[in-house]
């Protein structure tokens, strides 16, 4: 399996506070079956994103970890007018390893009437924004219906594994369900943060998923999908949202 989103830098963000825990997150990882992750450390206004230092530690971090779990540098690019504006004249400064795929959290507390003008300004310049965990947003979990629009846009959709066996509530399983059986949700990843409260497993979410829609699509979300993310590629699996 290949996780596109995980806080496993130490040191960065709100994610493993050291390097033995973050060493010991890879080994979970790998227990798991994750042979790959993206590191994806904050860029929002508590914490600045340092593309070249975070490039550095991540290969500290992969001497530590050995051969396996492989690991790529992303970014969990919180969607600010600042932001978006250094992604438009530097989209490789927070994409996944340079690839046209860029990770992107909607703020909690609102989403712009104009944010699908902005989605659109990324997408005619090559970016493909990857739309993080719609179902643990406070907005889009009571309105898991406007998802849809974000895939329809061209948006990657990736939904948080843990939200589908209720690790977030039982407001963000029910959003995250609402979007799999709607054709809205191309990968889920485990946006781990730690070994205990968050880990980085992807294992439990791709069997809930399975449950749902079958183990086919469920593969598509943590292999095949996310797979084509780190290359760069088109995604293998791209269903047409409904709203049904």
């Amino acid at each position: 399996m290949v996780d596109i989103h995980c806080h496993i830098l130490p040191g960065v963000d709100d994610g493993a506070k050291s390097w033995e825990v973050a060493t010991e997150m890879c080994r979970m990882a790998v227990s798991d079956g994750i042979t790959h992750i993206v590191a994806t450390p904050h860029a929002n206004e508590q914490y600045v994103y340092h593309r070249e230092e975070h490039a550095a530690r991540l290969q500290e971090l992969q001497k530590a970890a050995g051969e396996w779990p492989v690991l790529n540098l992303g970014c969990d690019f919180h969607f600010s007018f600042d932001n978006v504006q250094d992604a438009l004249k530097t989209p490789e400064r927070y994409s996944i390893s340079g690839t046209p795929y860029l990770l992107v959290e909607f703020s909690d507390f609102g989403v712009s009437r104009y944010i699908h003008d902005t989605i659109y300004r990324l997408r005619a310049q090559g970016i493909v924004p990857i739309v993080t965990h719609p179902e643990r947003n406070r907005m889009l979990q009571s309105h898991p219906e406007s998802v849809l629009a974000f895939a329809e846009q061209g948006c990657v959709v990736q939904v948080t594994a843990s939200s589908f066996t209720g690790n977030f509530g039982s407001g963000a399983r029910k959003a995250a369900e609402w979007l799999l059986k709607h054709d809205a949700v191309h990968v889920i990843a485990s946006d781990a943060h730690d070994t205990e409260h968050r880990p980085p497993v992807l294992s439990a979410g791709r069997d809930a998923v399975a449950k749902i829609v079958g183990s086919d699509i469920a593969r598509a979300l943590v292999e095949d999908n996310p797979a084509a993310i780190v290359a760069g590629e088109a995604l293998p699996y791209v269903p047409a949202p409904v709203s049904r």
